[in-house]
C-alpha cells in the first residue's frame, strides 16, 4: 500500500488517492468516449493498494499508464501519456525559454545577470547554459525545505548559487610573496620562483588568473607594494651587474648601497659610481614601469572561467616606505594614468589605496607625495578607491610603524566591497583568507508584510519579528553550505589549498577541506535598507533622524545576532552590506508582483543597495558620509561609500583628498569616488565632457560613459541589466 511519495523536488508527502483520479479524469475528459466513474476508482483502488509503501511520482504515473493499457479504456491510455509529455514540456518551457535568449544572444536580465561577464560568446553562454541548469538542481536537492521556501517566496538569496555543488569559496587574498618566493604548479607546467621584476609581475598575474578557476568570486593581492619590493632591488642589482660588465669594472659596493628614492635622473655631470649608480637606477624605474604596465594589460586580457571573463582582480598597496615599495606604487599609478590600448581606462585590477595616518595621509608622512599622486590618478581613472586602515575597526594592536611586516596587521579590501579581518580560528589578519560564500535577506519584503499595523510600535515590534527568524534561516543556510563545501578534497582546488589559503600548505592531496576553510567567512548581507524604513516609518535614513535610529537598530541587531551565530554554528560569521547587482531588481520585481507599486518602496526597478543613501535622493557629500558611516562599523563582511561629483575631476585631485578627509572624519572604511569619462567604443578616445556626442578623434557617434556599477568598472553599460540600468539613470551628484 502506497503510504508515502517522493516528489521531484525531493520533498516526501503523504500519498493522495484523489490526485491520481484527477490525472485519469482530465484524460478521459478530452475522450470521445467522456469519463468513466467506475474505471477511475477500480484504477486508482489498485494502485493505491498494490503500490510500495513509498514511490516517486514518475512510478506512480507509470503504473496508471500500464493500469490504462490493460483496462477497457485504451483510448485514454494514449491520452495520458500525451498529457505526461505535455506536463514534461511544460515544466521544461521556463528553461526552454532562458537557452533560447541565451541562444539568440538576447539582452535581458538573465543574460546581463553580470556586467564583467560576456555572455554572448560561444564560452560565455556555456556558461550560461550551465549556470541555468545547476540552479533548479541545487533547490531541488542541496537546499533544506525552509531555505528553499525563504529563497522561493523572495526572502533569501543565495549568492553564487550555481556554483553551490562545485563546493568551491568565493575569494581569497594572495599571501603572493610565498608564490614569488616558492614559485607553483599551474596547469601542467610549474612556475619557478621570481627573480627579478618582470617575472614577479607576471607571477601576480598567473597566481590570480589560476586561483579565479578554481573559485567563483575574487582574487586580491593584499599588500602589492610589500610583495614586489625586493624585485626592484634583485633588478636594481642586474643593472649594476649589466654595467660592470660593460665597463669592465667591479661595483659590488653599489648592490647594497642605501637608495632614497628611485627616481629617473639626468646623467650629466655625475661622474664614478654615482653616474654608475643613477644609470642602473634609472634602468631600473623603467623595468619597474614596464613591468606595472604588462601587470595592467595583463589582468585587463588574461581570461579565467572558460574565457568568458577578465580574472576579478584587486590590488591593495600605499603603506610601503621604503624606496623599493615606493618605486612599485608610484610606478603602478603612472601606468594607471597613462591607461591601457589607446590610452583607455584600465577596468581591472580594481586599485585601493591603503589610507594611513604616519605613513601616506599628512603633509609630513613619506609616502604623502604618492598619496598625492594617488588622488590624481583616482580623479582621471577611478581607481584607486580608497582603505581607511585609520577607522576604529581596522585597528590592529600588533601594528607598528617600524616593524618590515606591518602589512601583515593591516586590513585589504577585495573586490567591489569584501572585507575579512577578525578571526576566531587564528591569527587577525586579511592574508591568506576569504569569503567561504555569502547570502543577502530582502529587508524590504519583511518591512512591506508589516505595513499592515497601523501602530508604529507593533509594526516595528512585527519587523523585527520577521528579521530574527530570517536571520535564523540564513545562518543556518550558510552553515548547510559550509558543510557541504569542507567535503571538497585539497586536490580540487590545487593552488588555493596548496600554496594560498591559510594553513592549506598541511594538507594532503586526498585529504578533505575542512581544518582549514573555518579561517575565512560567512557573509549574512542586507538589501534595501531606504526602502524598508520608507515601509516602516514613512521615510529614509538620509532624510529623516528617526529613520537613521531605526536603520542603525536593524542592522545592529543583525551584528548582534552573528556574534550569537558565531558562537552557535563556530564559524565566523559577518555582516555584509551586499553589492546587488542583479539582486537588486530581482527582489524588487517580485515583491511589486505581489503587493503592486508602493510609493518610494516598489515603484522603481531596483532596491537601493545595503545602508546607501538613495542614488536619486539630493544631499552633500558630507551629509551622505555623517549617514552612512556609521554603518561601517557593524558590518565588518565589507561596505563602501562612493560619492558622484561633477564635472572633469581630472584636473581637481583635490576633490578626491576632499572625499578621503570624509573618510577619516566618519570613521569611513572603504571609500570610491564617481565622475564623468567618455570613451569612444570604436577607438577607444576617453575625455570628460559631458555633452560628448560624436568622437574628436575618429568621429564616431558610438560613445559610452565608463561606469561604476556596485564598486567595479565596467567598460560599456551595454552590459548592465535593467534594474542597475534604472539606477544608473537616477544618480544624483553630491555636492
Amino acid at each position: 500500500m502506497i503510504l508515502t511519495v517522493v516528489k521531484r523536488d525531493g520533498r516526501i508527502v503523504g500519498f493522495n488517492e484523489e490526485k491520481v483520479k484527477a490525472a485519469i479524469r482530465k484524460a478521459m475528459l478530452n475522450s470521445t468516449l467522456g469519463e468513466d466513474p467506475h474505471v477511475i476508482n477500480q484504477i486508482s483502488d489498485h494502485i493505491a493498494y498494490s503500490g510500495k509503501e513509498q514511490m516517486t511520482v514518475e512510478e506512480i504515473q507509470d503504473l496508471v499508464e500500464y493500469e490504462l493499457m490493460n483496462s477497457s479504456r485504451k483510448d485514454v491510455a494514449k491520452l495520458y501519456i500525451a498529457y505526461r509529455d505535455k506536463r514534461s514540456i511544460a515544466r521544461k518551457s521556463k528553461t526552454r525559454d532562458i537557452f533560447l535568449d541565451i541562444i539568440t544572444a538576447k539582452k535581458n536580465d538573465i543574460t546581463r545577470e553580470n556586467a564583467n561577464s560576456n555572455s554572448d560568446t560561444p564560452s560565455g553562454m556555456m556558461m550560461k547554459f550551465a549556470s541555468e541548469s545547476t540552479k533548479p538542481f541545487v533547490d531541488d536537492f542541496l537546499l533544506s525545505d525552509e531555505t528553499r521556501d525563504a529563497v522561493k517566496n523572495n526572502y533569501l538569496h543565495i549568492h553564487d548559487k550555481d556554483y553551490y555543488p562545485t563546493k568551491s569559496l568565493t575569494c581569497v587574498q594572495h599571501p603572493l610573496d610565498k608564490i614569488l618566493k616558492k614559485g607553483f604548479m599551474a596547469g601542467h607546467g610549474e612556475c619557478r620562483p621570481a627573480k627579478r621584476i618582470e617575472t614577479a609581475s607576471i607571477l601576480g598575474c598567473i597566481s590570480m588568473e589560476t586561483a579565479q578557476n578554481e573559485m567563483h568570486g575574487g582574487q586580491a593581492i593584499p599588500a602589492f607594494d610589500f610583495y614586489l619590493a625586493p624585485f626592484v632591488r634583485s633588478s636594481y642589482i642586474e643593472e649594476v651587474k649589466k654595467l660592470e660588465e660593460l665597463t669592465d669594472s667591479k661595483y659590488e659596493d653599489l648592490y647594497q648601497v642605501k637608495i632614497e628614492d628611485y627616481i629617473s635622473k639626468p646623467l650629466d655631470f655625475l661622474t664614478g659610481t654615482e653616474r654608475i649608480k643613477q644609470a642602473a637606477i634609472n634602468s631600473t624605474v623603467t623595468r619597474v614601469h614596464q613591468a606595472m604596465e604588462a601587470f595592467i594589460h595583463n589582468m585587463n586580457t588574461i581570461h579565467s572561467r572558460g574565457g568568458n571573463q577578465v580574472v576579478f582582480s584587486s590590488v591593495n598597496y600605499g603603506t610601503d616606505t621604503s624606496a623599493e615599495g615606493r618605486c612599485i606604487i608610484r610606478e603602478i599609478l603612472k601606468s594607471t594614468y597613462d591607461g591601457v590600448g589607446n590610452g583607455g581606462t584600465a577596468i581591472f585590477p580594481i586599485q585601493i589605496w591603503k589610507k594611513k595616518k604616519g605613513i601616506n595621509y599628512l603633509p609630513e608622512d613619506k609616502n604623502y607625495d604618492l598619496y598625492e599622486l594617488a588622488c590624481k590618478v583616482s580623479a582621471r581613472r577611478f581607481f584607486p578607491n580608497f582603505v581607511n586602515l585609520d577607522a576604529t575597526y581596522n585597528y590592529h594592536e600588533k601594528w607598528d610603524i617600524n616593524d618590515p611586516e606591518r602589512h601583515k596587521y593591516e586590513v585589504a579590501t577585495m573586490g567591489c566591497r569584501t572585507r575579512v579581518f577578525e578571526n576566531r580560528f587564528g591569527e587577525k589578519t586579511s592574508i591568506g583568507r576569504g569569503n567561504i560564500s555569502f547570502s543577502t535577506i530582502n529587508l524590504v519584503r519583511l518591512a512591506i508584510e508589516c505595513m499592515e499595523y497601523e501602530n508604529k510600535e507593533a509594526r516595528i515590534n512585527a519587523f523585527f519579528v520577521k528579521l530574527d527568524n530570517l536571520l535564523e534561516i540564513a545562518a543556518k543556510q550558510l552553515d548547510d553550505r559550509f558543510n557541504f563545501q569542507k567535503t571538497a578534497l585539497a586536490k580540487q582546488f590545487p593552488l588555493l589549498m596548496s600554496s594560498l589559503w591559510v594553513g592549506s600548505e598541511n594538507l594532503k592531496p586526498n585529504e578533505t577541506i575542512e581544518s582549514v576553510i573555518n579561517q575565512g567567512t560567512l557573509g549574512i548581507g542586507f538589501i534595501g535598507l531606504a526602502e524598508c524604513l520608507i515601509a516602516l516609518v514613512g521615510k529614509h535614513h538620509a532624510e529623516d533622524v528617526e529613520a537613521q535610529e531605526l536603520g542603525l537598530r536593524i542592522v545592529s541587531y543583525m551584528r548582534e545576532r552573528i556574534v550569537q551565530f558565531s558562537e552557535h554554528y563556530h564559524h565566523n560569521y559577518s555582516v555584509l552590506a551586499t553589492p546587488a547587482e542583479g539582486l537588486s531588481g530581482k527582489f524588487t520585481k517580485v515583491d511589486r508582483a505581489k503587493f503592486g507599486k508602493i510609493p518610494g518602496v516598489t515603484d522603481k526597478d531596483y532596491y537601493t543597495n545595503s545602508n546607501h543613501v538613495p542614488v536619486y535622493y539630493k544631499c552633500s557629500a558630507k551629509h551622505k558620509a555623517e549617514i552612512e558611516g556609521p554603518y561601517h562599523a557593524l558590518t565588518g563582511g565589507g561596505h563602501i561609500f562612493y560619492v558622484e561629483i561633477d564635472g572633469d575631476a581630472t584636473h581637481n585631485p583635490d576633490a578626491i583628498k576632499q572625499i578621503v578627509d570624509l573618510m577619516d572624519k566618519n570613521n569611513i572604511g572603504y571609500c570610491s569616488v564617481n565622475h564623468n569619462r567618455n570613451r569612444c567604443m570604436d577607438c577607444g578616445y576617453e575625455n570628460a565632457d559631458s555633452e560628448m556626442k560624436e568622437c574628436p578623434k575618429c568621429g564616431s557617434k558610438n560613445i559610452d560613459k565608463l561606469q561604476r556599477i556596485t564598486g567595479y568598472l565596467v567598460g560599456t553599460t551595454d552590459r548592465w541589466n535593467s534594474a542597475k540600468l534604472a539606477e544608473l539613470h537616477d544618480r544624483v551628484i553630491h555636492d
